[in-house]
């Protein structure tokens, strides 16, 4: 028997759940409705489905979610809508008898994650959080390493991310820029982060201290920097040789989701990362304890050339490091004509990769060998799809996510923001984020 499934939310993200439940899960998952508040995105959607082989569907609008839910007998819905509307529509469907599966960050503040524990003691029904990082062999394997006693008893870890600026510049276009629809980077972007530094050392945070600021991105920036003046979009009127900008009309399904569909809520997907507006930070630094005893120094630039992390997990018996080049560099239209961001060419310093390297107190360092994945966020995408539409196999890393590990993802980062505000250390139990 299938399970019958409904998609919340249909931006660029939902496409990866439509393509999982009608090609690869078609077996175990049935899709059975669609809702969104942009008739254009529902449109799209719907073509897509179609083109995967599936029936024409219903639709709806948010005021209808409850009704979707009771006339499709949807059992599970997915959540892929913008971060600040997850807490009433994850509560709603809860409340109208679905289970949730929903894109990290669960929310994006303690009011909204208290909004979703009520719903979820109150009706009984599962909420599912989607960190697909945990999914990657890369990060598998240190969890292994570390669950295995390697490196000891774990003192401390330094996490360093660098997002680059064909990735990190994205977040600045579009609704992420404004902290009230994301929580901003720590929340958005950083409780994947957190997750996995939660998940490694089986532990969870207690206080956090944070520091940050809008350093590359906007308007004061550009100013100070003598980058003025601006487009305000990149489609409109901006230049193709300027590499900041992003033209919709180059790109199918942008033009299609974004630019024909924002003439119905006034949405700009390709807003100017230099324009006025944006209220998050693009350098970020925190430090967080734990109630295992350990810290975590960490560190998340949205400007940098290249893109990739950096790890050191230090313990009692020695110390692993693990170190992801995502991709070598961004190259700029007198590189690359049609700037379509192409690699760096062999041989350049820096390469793409990833290495997972061990070193023992007294002994000779050693490189861990990594499986290979498949597909998308590091191999991690087909795993966790795998789980969520067959069911979660044995699994000892215990890399499926709950409610309680996606209160616990966003805590560090709320906490972080109250930090920011306050210039003060802030205590995760002080936040009551619901009993978690």
């Amino acid at each position: 028997m299938t399970t019958r499934y409904a998609v919340v939310g249909t931006g660029s993200r939902a496409r990866e759940y439509v393509r999982a439940i009608l090609r690869d899960h078609a077996d175990t998952a049935e899709l059975v409705a669609l809702l969104d508040t942009n008739p254009g995105r529902l449109a799209y959607h719907l073509d897509l489905v179609k083109g995967f082989g599936g029936d024409n569907l219903p639709t709806y609008f948010p005021s209808g979610l409850e009704g979707m839910i009771a006339d499709e007998r949807v059992d599970r819905v997915v959540v892929t809508s913008p971060d600040n509307t997850h807490a009433a529509l994850v509560a709603r469907c809860l409340r109208a008898g679905a289970d949730v599966i929903v894109e990290k960050p669960l929310t994006i503040d303690a009011a909204g994650t208290r909004e979703i524990v009520e719903a979820q003691k109150a009706s009984g029904r599962s909420v599912v959080v989607t960190f697909n990082y945990r999914y990657s062999p890369r990060n598998s394997a240190l969890r292994q390493l570390i669950a295995d006693g390697a490196i000891g008893r774990v003192t401390g870890i330094d996490f360093h991310w660098m997002l680059d600026t064909r990735h990190g510049a994205d977040y600045f276009r579009r609704w992420h820029r404004e902290k009230a629809n994301s929580g901003g980077l720590l929340v958005h972007k950083a409780s994947h982060h957190f997750d996995l530094v939660n998940w490694w050392l089986d532990a969870a945070p207690a206080r956090v201290f944070a520091s940050g600021s809008l350093a590359f991105y906007g308007a004061a920036n550009a100013e100070q920097r003598g980058l003025t003046p601006r487009p305000p979009r990149g489609t409109v009127d901006g230049s193709s040789a300027d590499p900041f900008l992003l033209d919709l009309r180059t790109d199918e399904d942008l033009r299609r989701l974004y630019l024909d569909a924002e003439h119905h809520d006034g949405y700009l997907r390709d807003q100017d990362v230099f324009g006025e507006g944006i209220t998050i930070e693009d350098n970020l630094a925190l430090t967080a304890e734990y109630d295992s005893g350990a810290r975590l120094s960490y560190s998340l630039n949205a400007h940098s050339p290249w893109e990739g992390y950096r790890i050191a997990v230090n313990g009692t018996a020695g110390r692993v490091e693990l170190d992801v080049v995502e991709r070598a560099a961004v190259l700029g239209p007198e590189v690359d004509p049609s700037y379509s961001f192409t690699p760096v060419a062999t041989g350049d310093v820096r390469v793409e990769g990833e290495r997972l390297v061990l070193q023992r107190h007294w002994e000779s360092a050693v490189e861990v060998p990594i499986p290979s994945g498949v597909g998308g966020h590091g191999g991690g995408d087909a795993v966790l799809f795998a789980d969520l539409f067959r069911g979660v196999s044995d699994d000892p890393l215990g890399r499926a996510a709950d409610l309680h590990d996606g209160v616990r993802a966003i805590s560090v980062g709320i906490a972080g923001n109250e930090s920011l505000a306050t210039g003060q250390p802030v205590t995760i139990a002080d936040l009551e984020l619901g009993g978690f």
